[in-house]
């Protein structure tokens, strides 16, 4: 069905499909530009009134404050992410996923559900929902 309610035509099927395979990577790309610590590529992937939210966690609303969320991580080593799954749809992205990190010299993995909102190529709204007990000392 297309955002009308009515049946999609065949064209509108493939430049749904075009689009889709454009979000889903443009979303892996992002990931890897995080596994290599590239802030300036993360932050253009986002749009200049975006909400990155860690649902445990306090919003992060526009550009400069994800920037500087972002860049607080430079210095840490770098992350890995495998995605399990990933799906899109109509400009919204799920995936599951793992995050390994190294913080305090231990590595941590964290299960992670993210779902990203796309506007116009760019990511709209991000959020991530995981246990925070992957960051409690064992």
């Amino acid at each position: 069905m297309n955002p009308q309610g009515t049946a999609r035509s065949s064209g509108e099927w493939a430049m749904a499909s075009t689009l889709d395979d454009s979000i889903d990577a443009m979303i892996r790309e992002f990931f890897r530009a995080w596994e290599r610590r590239d802030t300036d590529y993360i932050v253009s992937c986002f749009t200049d009134d975006a909400v990155y939210h860690n649902i445990p966690m306090e919003p992060i609303v526009g550009k400069a404050a994800i920037r500087e969320f972002v860049a607080r991580h430079a210095s840490r080593p770098p992350r890995r992410v495998r995605i399990h799954h990933q799906v899109v749809s109509g400009g919204v992205v799920m995936n599951e996923r793992t995050d390994y990190a190294t913080i305090n010299g231990r590595e941590v993995v964290v299960p992670i559900c993210g779902i990203f909102e796309i506007d116009d190529g760019r990511i709209k709204a991000w959020r991530e929902y995981f246990d925070t007990g992957a960051f409690r000392p064992a």
